[in-house]
């Protein structure tokens, strides 16, 4: 299951920056130095963005904290799985993202997705049966690529039962349960609070960044887990 895919361009490894939408002409364009101080700045308000995502030069949507409900609606049968979309500041996503996995169990299945080098379709890698523990002992060594890399996207899976939890290529969290409780508990604990009306990243011009130290770093993790 995949709630958010972007249909734009890949950025090539060794490319700082893609946008999303179609370029804007050249009287919409800011001068350099205003889109340079743009790119730059990741606070907004109390919330801060990863370095794996920027929003567009005219703010569509302004990053925010909060999650809300969603649901993923199979396009053959109709079967809807709820979802928790959630956004959460940088200097808390990663360790949100540990504790939401817990609920998972003790052993889990992985995707690692990766748009370094395609232009249309995603690589991805899987491994099923992983120790919890020990994936997150991997995990935290590769935060850096987890967190800043806008190229890459990780889901971790309940081997048996339809629950997932992604932190995918915008930076943000997505579950898909058909509980959704637990999860909420632990996004509230993190300080993150429900907004039904609230907008992502994802949802209006934004920028991908990526480097060609990212698309190294991919490769390393997914030997170290395994996954093909």
């Amino acid at each position: 299951m995949r709630l958010h895919e972007d249909s734009s361009p890949t950025l090539p490894a060794t490319s700082l920056l893609r946008a999303v939408t179609a370029p804007q002409t050249a009287a919409a364009q800011p001068d350099q130095a205003a889109m340079d101080a743009h790119l730059a700045r990741s606070r907004y308000g109390r919330f801060t963005l990863t370095e794996a995502v920027r929003p567009g030069w005219h703010l569509d949507v302004v990053p925010q904290a909060g999650f809300r409900h969603d649901a993923y609606v199979d396009p053959r049968t109709g079967g809807r799985m709820p979802a928790v979309i959630a956004a959460v500041s940088s200097e808390d996503l990663f360790s949100t993202f540990l504790e939401l996995i817990e609920p998972l169990g003790d052993t889990c299945d992985v995707v690692l997705e990766s748009s370094h080098d395609s232009k249309d379709v995603r690589r991805e890698l899987t491994r099923e049966g992983v120790e919890r523990l020990v994936l997150e002992s991997m995990l935290w060594e590769y935060e850096d690529l987890l967190l800043n890399d806008g190229c890459t996207s990780i889901a971790v899976l309940h081997p048996e039962l339809s629950l997932e939890v992604q932190l995918d290529e915008h930076k943000l969290l997505v579950v898909y349960a058909q509980s959704r409780l637990p999860f909420e508990r632990i996004l509230r604990e993190s300080g993150v609070e429900r907004n039904d009306r609230i907008r992502f990243i994802s949802q209006g011009e934004h920028l991908h960044t990526s480097h060609a130290r990212h698309a190294r770093q991919f490769e390393e993790l997914a030997a170290r887990i395994g996954a093909c």
